[in-house]
């Protein structure tokens, strides 16, 4: 399957501001965008005065950076949210949030997206007791998620996992953190969902042009 291969702190530092995507480095005084506030490139530093469809592009741009997706991808969860009944932006922002790779990151087994999806890649996630390895697999309410018994050895996990008691879960995911498990309780609350900030409706405005 294709994916990104370049420099993610590139992606951050076009997008404006902090999209977390290397983990614990992005809290501290390395992260790109807080050495380097401006786009890349020559012109970096230039003013631009964005249209409107650039402003809506820049915004779809980087929610599917924030959760590491494709273009195929993304706009699949775009339309199938339009088939549900709440509001199109609210919905598609909550079927992304139930990607098992999301929920590992929000649990705290990794610190990143792409750290979660490595491990559910490798086989390191089971979901109610049951190894699942597909990233994109679309958790439920009360699912439980928890690290294999032989994955739970893995220093990084522990310290994904001490590092994220620091910062606030959101209130749909209750970690047991002595078990290497986690449950989703509910759907994901949108007012939760500010860190970083998205504008979900920019992004249905942009397909739906």
């Amino acid at each position: 399957m294709a994916r990104y291969l370049g420099a993610v702190c590139k992606l951050c530092r076009r997008e404006g501001g902090k999209l977390y995507l290397k983990g614990e480095r992005c809290f501290t005084e390395k992260c790109a965008v807080t050495r380097r506030p401006y786009p890349p490139g020559q012109h970096g530093q230039a003013r631009i005065k964005l249209s409107e469809y650039g402003l809506r592009l820049r915004e779809k741009q980087k929610m599917r950076r924030i959760y590491g997706l494709l273009e195929m991808q993304f706009a699949g969860y775009y339309v199938q949210a339009t088939h549900l009944k709440g509001r199109t932006g609210e919905e598609m922002l909550g079927l992304i949030e139930r990607r098992l790779d999301n929920v590992v990151l929000r649990i705290g087994f990794a610190s990143s997206r792409a750290q979660g999806r490595q491990l559910v890649r490798h086989n390191h996630i089971l979901v109610n007791g049951k190894r699942v390895n597909i990233p994109s697999f679309r958790v439920k309410p009360n699912d439980k998620i928890e690290i294999r018994d032989t994955s739970r050895k893995i220093g990084y996990i522990a310290a994904a996992l001490t590092a994220a008691d620091s910062r606030q879960r959101p209130s749909w995911i209750e970690v047991d953190k002595g078990n290497f498990a986690g449950t989703f309780k509910s759907m994901p609350v949108r007012d939760e969902l500010n860190e970083p900030s998205v504008r979900e409706q920019y992004v249905v405005e942009y397909y739906s042009r």
